[in-house]
Formats: C-alpha cells, structure tokens, sequence
C-alpha cells in the first residue's frame, strides 16, 4: 500500500511539475517573442513555435471564461486524493511549485488576467510577423 501511495503522489508532482513547464512556456514565451524582436532572434518568427504558444494561451483564456479548472490540476487532485494526502501539503516540490503557480484572488481576476496576456500573445503576430513557409523548387520546405 506505501508503495502505491509513493507513486501516487509521485504522478502528481510529476504533474504539476508538467503545470508549471506549461506555464513558463506561456509566460516566458510572449516575452521571447518581444525581447527577439529588439534583439533580432530569428528563432522567435517560428510558425510552428508562435502557432503552439498561441494555442496554448487560448486553451487558457477559453477554459477561464468557461469557468473551467485546468485538467492538470484535476487530474493532480485526484492523484494526490486517491494517496490520501491532504492537497498542497506534501513534498519539498510540490510546496514550491504549489506557492510558484496557485495563488488566490477572485475568478474575474483571473479571466481578466488571461484575457489581456491572450490578447498581447495575440498582437504579437502583427508586431513581431512569423515567417512564412516558402516552399523551393525540389519541394523542401
């Protein structure tokens, strides 16, 4: 049965530690795209890096307006329920990591905040223009 519950919990750390990843991705990601424009990195004119992040921030916003919990939070609850441990109070990762990504403030605030970083990823494809794919002649991209 400990062993169980040891791996249990261990999924769940691995998934809030998966939470956290997304989330720097997101973040970081729009200030990328920003700070590459004023210093000239190529890489951030990604298509396939801008189209992913734009994705990603959209689930955000469209799950904050539909009132909807984030499934890695679900799934990570219900992993650290079914081990018997009390949410939040646990290892030394899940304390950081908890304290780095959940915080509380009314549900507006949220959808609001969501919103806006959904609208500034957004007005980043026209500040800082994605390449397009060109196709050559032997049909290379």
């Amino acid at each position: 049965m400990m062993s169980e519950q040891w791996l249990l919990l261990l999924l769940a750390d691995a998934i809030l530690i998966i939470h956290v990843l997304f989330v720097a991705f997101v973040v970081l990601g729009l200030f990328a795209v920003y700070a590459g424009y004023v210093l000239k990195w190529r890489w951030v004119r990604n298509r396939v890096f801008r189209i992913v992040h734009l994705c990603a921030i959209g689930y955000v916003v469209v799950q904050s307006w539909l009132g909807a919990v984030c499934p890695l939070t679900t799934w990570e609850m219900a992993l650290r329920t079914k081990a018997g441990a009390a949410t939040y109070s646990g290892s030394f990762i899940q304390y950081w990591l908890h304290s780095l990504l959940y915080y509380s403030a009314p549900e507006w605030v949220f959808v609001a905040g969501y919103s806006v970083f959904g609208g500034l990823v957004l007005a980043s494809w026209w500040v800082v223009r994605p390449h397009r794919r060109v196709r050559s002649s032997k049909g290379v991209y």
